[in-house]
Parts: C-alpha cells; structure tokens; sequence
C-alpha cells in the first residue's frame, strides 16, 4: 500500500474508531462538564489523557511508515514492532484506556471508570479471539519471540529489541 493511501486510511480510521472510544462514548456520559473541578484535577486529568493519546497517535504513524494500516482490512505486510510496540503488544488500546481513565479524573466521573474496564474487556476480547490468532498465522515465529519477549498489557520497563 502506498505510505499516502495508508495515512489517509489510517488517519480516518482514527478518527472512527479512537474517536468514538475516546470522544464520542465520555461525551455521552459525562457532556464534557467540569463544573467546579479543582485546578489540580483539570491539570492531573489534562496531562493523563494526552499522555494516553500519544502511543495510539504514534503507533498509527508506525502502521503508515511500515506500509498499511491498524485497520484489519488493511494491514501492514510485516509486522510492526517499533516505537511503542516495543514496550507493549497493544499500545494503541492500552492508551486509550489511559486517556479514558485520564477523562474519569478530569470529570470526577466513576462511570468513565467503569466504561474503560469494559472498553479494556471488549478490546482484550477482540485481541484474544482475533488479532493474536491472526498474527500468529500470518507471522508465526516472529509473533510468537515477539509475544514471548512483550507482554500484551503491561509495558515493559526497557525496550525490546527484536532478533536481527
């Protein structure tokens, strides 16, 4: 896939898909309202949920420069185990979560605690049943050193190095 198509994909798929989880669900149930939050929460909560939107954003620019998409209609021809991914299997999801529980103490909300848990269960689902036997069949012994090497959830304190 030519590097533009794939940022033009990638790049709406973003704002469907992220943007939903992300925008489209906390707007639901919280409107987005401060009310009389404290500084400390708005800043606390502010830097959470950037925090938690760069290894989405930077993983997708990854799935570009490696030549296809996070979409799995569209995927890269190789597998992606730079920037992020180095740390952690799924950056894009475990960020997400991140800035929606950097949402839950920007609002004061609970329920956006509640929604990230089932955010995590249905996107841990999903990789479960589908991205990992996928990868597994597409890229069999290198998934599975990568998989042995970088855990799935929890990042890793140092990077990993994939085998030359």
């Amino acid at each position: 896939m030519r590097t533009s198509t794939a940022a033009v994909a990638s790049a709406a798929f973003f704002v469907v898909a992220p943007g939903t989880v992300v925008g489209v669900g906390p707007w639901l149930i919280t409107r987005w309202e401060l009310s009389d939050a404290p500084a400390w929460r708005v800043v606390l909560g502010g830097i959470v949920f950037v925090a938690g939107l760069i290894p989405p954003i930077h993983a997708f620019a990854e799935f570009v420069r490696a030549g296809g998409t996070p979409m799995p209609v569209a995927p890269t021809q190789r597998l992606v185990v730079t920037g992020f991914n180095r740390f952690v299997r799924n950056p894009m999801y475990v960020g997400l979560i991140v800035a929606i529980l950097g949402q839950a103490v920007l609002f004061a909300n609970l329920w956006l605690v509640l929604y990230a848990a089932i955010a995590w269960a249905v996107t841990a689902s999903f990789v479960r049943w589908y991205e990992e036997p996928t990868l597994v069949r597409t890229h069999r012994a290198q998934y599975e050193t990568y998989g042995a090497n970088v855990r799935a959830w929890i990042p890793r304190m140092t990077p990993w190095t994939p085998p030359s």
